[in-house]
């Protein structure tokens, strides 16, 4: 028979596990023979399996660590005295049966137990560092009986004093504790007790020691896996209050408990200044609430930069979903009329019979319902911008009084013959292509030159390269935030696949499809499923001898229109023979 002695180097406690049935597994999970409570551990991190009289180890995942004798191993049969590294544990294999351990020894009492629960769920309730230090410490004096103490964290290789207890306001630095002490500390990440400091045969000669005069130290590491994150430090200047071993194993297991919590509210406390610096990095790669740093967006935000302090007439133009009412916005925003009225209107939204007195205003009683006057959209946006929204789908009757309104700038609300004079600037927006509608009858052309002074086309969603990373990552973090989400970022995985979607939806069908997955999500790092897309979705890409042809017949449509169809000017344009244009002619038709 032989068994696993197994040394916990945090908690100074050895343990040992008899190694009675064929197959001893080890891991976290608490199903296993051998339970190592170590987050760095796997539920399930090795198998030992006894042939004979021995025993063979082996991983149960090739990423597993394990060392035995200081050296990484996979699999390896085991000989009495080997020592396995396990994450933070020691485990040893022993022959024969383990002594009995003597009673009481070492083990913590009831009212020890009861209140090291009540200070974990003390410090659990508290998310700010610095208040978390505090209370930290203040627990930890009152149980050691210190006189004085302190809490150091490391930042960038450097100490700083995190709190400190029962010292005077004019020592509030590190000046107070003891170099040496602290050097040992960072060295070998062990706890240090020196009970008579001024007598002590290694420190006692320390200049830190005698210069501060001191008695008695306790500096505890406080380490989360293989990371320090800093140190309890505790001192007693008189000498009837010496630590011991025994204060030291108790502030030892304190320190463990409070470290994973104190590693949480420091990963939150970092999260939430990432959160706030990722939020001021897309103010300076978008435009205002427009977020991009692509090209096509670039040189869109510098035409929004042109033409904004002017009162020239904007079409912008995209597919539904890009974004476009933004754009609108933000032209109103840098012009001269900012401090007045934005106003927008869907003429897609509203019936036909309603449209005409939402634009223009009626009179009391021009018609049925007419109970009051009402001003109109045009009035409300006096003096600033007007925006109107699906302009391709206002009903042709309303197009000529549009049109109107612009020329003489001037309204007159339904039921009454009164001009009313506006001042407005107007910018609209489509998604439909409005000159195939001339052709086809259904918008004037016109009120089409009136609104179209210069027209900005804003990109597809598909066609943003990486903004379609930022944006997302914009619309997590607001959701997170509005919802109490964990979720803090997006898989590789998810990342691809948000990459190769074609997003028919664009901006507003991504801002939806995140929004559900945070809220019915549970994993910290969304994937593609929760997304409802496959890291696999990847845009069509035809063949170069497809695409050519396409861009040949498109290219040679557009300049028989500036030619006005002739097709010899046409020819000698594109330099071809007039036979190619007869040829690719015919292709229109298919």
């Amino acid at each position: 028979m032989a068994y696993l002695r197994c040394f916990d180097p945090v908690r100074k406690t050895s343990e040992d596990f008899m190694l009675r049935k064929p197959l001893v597994t080890i891991g976290r999970a608490a199903g296993n023979d051998v339970v190592l409570t170590d987050p760095s551990i796997a539920a399930t991190h090795a198998n030992l399996v006894r042939r004979g009289g021995q025993h063979q180890l082996s991983v149960v995942q090739r990423t597993n660590e394990i060392y035995v004798n200081g050296r990484l191993t996979r699999s390896t049969t085991l000989k009495d005295g080997d020592k396995l590294l396990v994450g933070r544990y020691e485990l040893t294999l022993m022959p024969g049966q383990p002594e009995a351990a003597p009673e009481g020894g070492g083990s913590a009492s009831p009212a020890d137990l009861s209140q090291l629960v009540d200070f974990s769920h003390a410090l659990m309730r508290e998310e700010d560092p610095q208040r978390l230090f505090r209370k930290l410490l203040q627990a930890v004096v009152e149980l050691s009986k210190a006189e004085k103490g302190f809490v150091i964290v490391l930042r960038d290789g450097k100490r700083h004093l995190a709190a400190s207890h029962n010292v005077g306001k004019e020592t509030l630095d590190l000046s107070r504790v003891s170099d040496s002490i602290i050097d040992q500390v960072l060295r070998d990440r062990r706890a240090v007790v020196v009970s008579d400091a001024m007598n002590d045969r290694k420190f006692g000669r320390s200049r830190s020691v005698v210069d501060l005069k001191l008695s008695s130290v306790m500096c505890v590491p406080l380490l989360y896996r293989n990371d320090m994150l800093g140190m309890l430090y505790l001192g007693n200047d008189a000498v009837t209050g010496l630590f011991t071993q025994s204060d030291l194993a108790l502030i030892q297991v304190w320190a463990s408990h409070a470290s994973m919590i104190v590693h949480t509210a420091l990963m939150l406390n970092e999260l939430k200044v990432s959160n706030r610096n990722l939020r001021e990095q897309l103010r300076r790669t978008g435009q205002g609430d427009i977020i991009g740093s692509s090209a096509v967006m670039k040189a869109a935000f510098r035409m929004i930069r042109k033409i904004a302090p002017t009162d020239i007439s904007v079409l912008i133009l995209g597919e539904t979903g890009t974004g476009k009412e933004l754009v609108a916005r933000d032209v109103h925003r840098l012009s001269d009329r900012t401090r007045k009225p934005f106003v927008s209107i869907n003429c897609g939204a509203i019936p036909e019979n309603l449209l005409e007195s939402e634009l223009f205003g009626h009179k009391k009683g021009s018609f049925t319902g007419a109970v009051t006057d009402k001003v109109g959209k045009f009035e409300a946006a006096n003096g600033g911008t007007l925006f109107l929204d699906e302009i391709g789908e206002m009903p042709m009757p309303l197009q000529v009084k549009l049109l109107r309104v612009l020329q003489d700038r001037a309204i007159e609300r339904v039921g009454e013959l009164k001009p009313r004079p506006v001042d407005i600037r107007v910018v609209s927006a489509t998604n439909k292509d409005l000159e195939t509608e001339i052709s086809e009858g259904r918008f004037r052309e016109d009120l089409y030159y009136r609104l179209n002074e210069v027209s900005l086309q804003l990109p597809a969603l598909r066609e943003r390269g990486d903004d379609i990373h930022e944006i997302a990552r914009y619309f997590l973090n607001k959701f997170a935030e509005q919802y109490g989400s964990k979720a803090n970022g997006f898989t590789n995985e998810a990342v691809r696949g948000m990459l190769n979607y074609y997003w028919p939806g664009n901006v507003r069908q991504l801002e939806n499809r995140v929004k559900k997955a945070v809220i019915m999500s549970d994993r910290t790092l969304l994937n593609a499923n929760d997304l409802g897309i496959q890291a696999s979705d990847k845009r069509e890409i035809k063949p170069l001898d497809d695409a050519t042809e396409e861009f040949k017949i498109d290219y040679i449509r557009e300049a028989l229109e500036l030619n006005n169809w002739n097709k010899a000017q046409t020819a000698r344009d594109l330099g071809v023979d007039p036979r190619t244009i007869f040829r690719y002619i015919e292709k229109f038709e298919d």
